[in-house]
């Protein structure tokens, strides 16, 4: 009886290794994702996804919408930024990115279109900065920020070590105002270590 507790024992051991060594394996990326509801109207639609070291100081940002760093011509007028004459667009990511400082080439390789179907939107960071370099290990923040209709702003963050294991960062949210019509532009918002 003994011996046939202890080659059950030994097995359950040998079948559980793999679950208990993918809890400690090395993280390689962070992932953000949540569900997109297009809205309508304007000063609506523009969100940003970024991560800051421990110091505050932006590392990289992973998306941020195209009329916000790129505005469009006014009455004739020269192209400007969308935060420039929309101040509501994205102003935390504007203010901590410097984005006022930002050449037009390094706004270009982090905006993209504003996504044109609803749906779920994902995110990955490698743990490399805007450069393409590998950054220390240590303690992280991700964000999403979303201007849901004029100011009405909701601000996603979590907090992170490089050296964490595999799963989810947990996240904190602020929303500056409701609106009832746009409430539900940016909902189930989930961060992962994988």
């Amino acid at each position: 009886m003994k011996t046939r507790n202890l080659i059950i024992a030994v097995l359950v051991a040998f079948m559980a290794m793999p679950a208990m060594a993918q809890g400690t394996k090395n993280v390689s990326s962070v992932e953000l994702s949540f569900n997109y509801l297009k809205k309508s109207g304007p000063g609506s639609n523009q969100y940003a996804v970024w991560i800051e070291n421990s110091e505050g100081k932006v590392v990289r940002t992973l998306f941020v919408t195209k009329f916000t760093t790129q505005g469009r011509a006014m009455g004739g007028q020269e192209r400007r930024r969308g935060y420039t004459f929309r101040p509501t667009c994205v102003p935390t990511w504007v203010k901590n990115a410097g984005a006022e400082q930002m050449t037009d080439e390094q706004i270009d390789a982090v905006t993209g279109a504003t996504p044109a179907q609803s749906g779920v939107q994902t995110y990955s960071w490698d743990f490399k900065d805007a450069q393409g370099k590998a950054v220390p290990a240590g303690n992280y923040k991700i964000f999403l920020e979303a201007t849901l209709y004029n100011n009405s702003i909701v601000l996603y963050s979590g907090s992170f070590s490089t050296t964490d294991k595999a799963g989810a960062i947990t996240l904190t949210s602020k929303l500056t105002e409701e609106d009832e019509q746009h409430k539900d532009m940016i909902t189930q918002v989930k961060a992962e270590l994988k």
